[in-house]
């Protein structure tokens, strides 16, 4: 590869790094199986520990099924908040019910709602050596799995901006109903759900939100 070439390459790299909005207002217009499959396609190829490759990801297509998973997000919430209302914590509830909500349940208008899992570490190193060793507790390994769904994740979100598409990460779903989302999707009891990523064609384009200046977050050791 020339040096121009590369250049270009990273240009272009950057200009779709730069450019990735999270959006929450989609067009009523589906996406299809193959850009789906497409975007896990890219996803699968992100870094792993050991290349343990811990991820797997449901995709709802059905607008149903995502309906039913935005109200079971409300119920617990409005669960929560009113918990917090019996503790004094009015303020708060109100907040929680405002604020948080519309965020936590931006995905209702998505054609497609990915739910990302982190399946268990496993690799030869854990079998040989790790384990035997008792090289960290066992709740490490839950959070290996984890940080490499999370770097799948990411491909997924900038493949589907290369593509013409648009996503949004959201935990909202995972923080307040974590045990019904389970459930209701009969996900394997060893699989931990990361996140949900809205996906869809875009009905708005966000600004760019400001971002610490890279000195505020380097530092260099020579």
């Amino acid at each position: 590869m020339t040096e121009v070439t590369s250049t270009l390459a990273y240009d272009e790299f950057k200009t779709i790094l730069l450019d990735r909005r999270s959006v929450r207002k989609y067009k009523d217009e589906p996406v299809s199986v193959e850009d789906i499959r497409e975007l896990i396609d890219c996803a699968r190829y992100a870094p792993s520990d050991t290349n343990s490759q811990t991820w797997e990801f449901i995709a709802i297509t059905n607008r149903e099924k995502i309906k039913e998973i935005e109200a079971i997000t409300w119920e617990e919430l409005h669960k929560r908040a009113g918990e917090a209302d019996e503790r004094g914590l009015s303020k708060e509830a109100r907040l929680l019910t405002k604020s948080f909500g519309p965020y936590a349940t931006a995905f209702s208008q998505a054609p497609v709602l990915i739910v990302c899992l982190a399946t268990p570490y496993q690799s030869k190193f854990r079998e040989r050596i790790f384990d035997p060793v008792q090289l960290v507790p066992d709740h490490v390994w839950d959070e290996e799995g984890i940080k490499s769904s999370c770097l799948a994740s990411q491909n997924l979100m900038l493949a589907a901006h290369a593509r013409g598409l648009a996503t949004c990460p959201m935990t909202g779903p995972v923080l307040l109903a974590q045990d019904r989302l389970r459930t209701y999707l009969d996900i394997r009891p060893e699989c931990q759900i990361n996140m949900v990523i809205a996906l869809g064609h875009p009905m708005e384009s966000p600004s760019r939100l400001p971002r610490k200046p890279v000195d505020d977050i380097l530092r260099i050791v020579d």
